[in-house]
């Protein structure tokens, strides 16, 4: 039954900011868009993220910094993941909330827009990673054999070894603090997300002229090897490869040039999201933004600017949460 009595009020855990459901069914870790996902998602998502924590979910926002180093973001995300859980059943256990949903990883979710899209792909991407450090590494240099040299291959090899068993530790740490918080233990069923549902909202696995204006300087920048990293080649090649992807939902926009290129990749090369899970809505790229005002919704950067509340979930939120339920129960 859905609660709309409920405050959606945000409290600062890690580098993070979470909001604690009284009976959460679930997680949802949502990674913002450029410069929203820096500066206050929590005031440009609001109308979304409200309903989405009034279905029954705590939400926690993952913030990242602005990089062209999209592997370092993404592990950073992932140490967040790990940094957050134990705080979320040692929160709830003080405030007498219900805390069964935080000692299973299957009951984490994940939504990502725009540039958030990117590092959740990577997340899911990793998940296929081998488990010893010689297969990984073979994993790896076949992945980027085409694109990167030797030295960047090596440094990208490092990185994620060095992520992996760092990840291996906290988890460790993270049940052991568990058990002393509450005395119950927690299923984690994988270092990265597998099992996990995520959801992309207007996916952008961009580059680095999606960054810096004008072309020119982007090309230079990538010529000297400092641009972003993985490209998009890289990173789809990483989602192709991993085989994995298969509880994801997909939310289009028909108006959004942005992501256009990507949602068509991911529907017409990859073939997923299967119908299902794909939803294709009137607005453009800035669509899931949005603050609630009395019984409008307004969006200055998407048109109409306001919506009723009805008109708003009927056209956006509502295709989101239905997508959520599905895939869960897909993932069981």
């Amino acid at each position: 039954m859905v609660n709309t009595n409920l405050k959606l009020r945000f409290k600062p855990v890690s580098h993070s900011w979470v909001a604690l459901h009284p009976q959460p069914k679930g997680v949802i870790q949502f990674v913002a868009g450029a410069f929203f996902g820096t500066f206050a998602p929590m005031l440009f998502y609001r109308h979304l993220l409200q309903s989405l924590f009034e279905q029954g979910y705590t939400i926690i926002l993952l913030p990242f910094n602005f990089t062209f180093d999209h592997y370092v973001e993404a592990g950073f995300l992932m140490r967040e993941q790990y940094e957050i859980l134990p705080e979320l059943v040692r929160m709830a256990s003080v405030e007498g909330y219900d805390y069964e949903a935080y000692l299973n990883d299957k009951n984490f979710s994940w939504i990502g827009h725009s540039l958030g899209c990117k590092y959740i792909s990577l997340l899911e991407g990793f998940t296929a990673l081998p488990p010893e450090p010689q297969d990984r590494e073979k994993f790896i240099r076949n992945l980027l054999s085409s694109t990167s040299n030797e030295s960047q291959i090596k440094s990208v090899i490092a990185d994620i070894n060095i992520l992996v068993e760092e990840l291996k530790r906290k988890i460790v740490e993270d049940q052991k603090l568990i058990y002393t918080y509450v005395g119950r233990k927690v299923t984690i069923n994988s270092v990265f997300i597998r099992g996990q549902v995520s959801i992309l909202l207007a996916p952008d696995i961009s580059d680095t002229a999606s960054a810096i204006r004008p072309q020119f300087l982007a090309d230079i920048i990538d010529n000297l090897g400092w641009g972003v990293k993985p490209t998009p080649k890289e990173t789809k090649n990483l989602i192709k490869d991993s085989g994995l992807f298969n509880i994801m939902g997909l939310v289009c926009f028909r108006s959004d040039k942005i992501a256009k290129s990507t949602c068509e990749w991911f529907t017409k090369i990859l073939k997923k999201p299967p119908q299902e899970f794909l939803a294709t809505l009137e607005g453009g790229h800035l669509k899931p933004l949005g603050i609630q005002l009395g019984k409008n919704v307004i969006n200055i950067f998407d048109k109409p600017l306001l919506e009723s509340v009805q008109d708003r979930n009927r056209g956006f939120e509502h295709h989101v949460i239905q997508l959520l339920e599905e895939l869960k129960k897909e993932s069981k």
